[in-house]
């Protein structure tokens, strides 16, 4: 099972996942950053998308891409006229914090701002609602974790695959054999001598 926080996007992964591995049925579990944490802990999950920061302790994790910070605000306040702002620029707003959900609906009621990744902004997003860069505020990573002594041949496939590698990669531990040509037949034509 894989497991991903909320605005993660592992779906270009199961698909190259399904192609390869037909046999093996991958389940997905969108789940909060908590609980994703700990189905990889109770193993219910095999491997999780999790955004930092986490607790490192049992597990392996390979940083996958860095996730923008953005501003949630009500679409009529001043920040919409804006393609990009500086944390300084919200002094005298109100950043609401807790569960993002939550956040964009007070956003969306004029309560305040919200700071949040760009991807999870997406989610969240409703018509009512703009999401706006925030220059310099820090970025947030997804890592690819499962546990440090769960690395099956299984999981190193799906390393595998997130990092890239082809079907016929040496490096995929369950990838599918490949299929040597048949040698050409001869045609009983004299080897061409280089030219020294």
């Amino acid at each position: 099972m894989l497991a991903f926080v909320p605005g993660a996007t592992p779906a270009k992964w199961v698909r190259v996942w399904k192609d390869r591995m037909p046999r093996v049925p991958i389940e997905l579990r969108p789940a909060s950053a908590d609980e994703a944490l700990q189905s990889l802990l109770t193993g219910e999950s095999t491997v999780a998308l999790l955004r930092e920061p986490f607790d490192h302790a049992r597990l392996s994790a390979i940083p996958l891409y860095e996730e923008v910070a953005v501003v949630v605000a009500p679409k009529d306040h001043p920040i919409a006229a804006f393609e990009e702002l500086s944390i300084a620029d919200l002094d005298d707003e109100n950043v609401l914090d807790g569960d993002p959900r939550d956040a964009v609906e007070l956003v969306a009621a004029n309560v305040g701002v919200a700071v949040m990744p760009q991807s999870v902004a997406r989610l969240h997003s409703r018509k009512d609602v703009v999401a706006r860069a925030l220059l310099d505020a820090p970025s947030t990573l997804i890592c690819l974790v499962w546990l440090e002594n769960g690395t099956t041949d299984l999981v190193e496939e799906f390393i595998g695959i997130v990092r890239g590698r082809t079907a016929n990669s040496s490096r995929g531990a369950v990838a599918p054999p490949v299929e040597k040509p048949a040698p050409k037949k001869s045609q009983n034509r004299p080897a061409k001598q280089r030219r020294r």
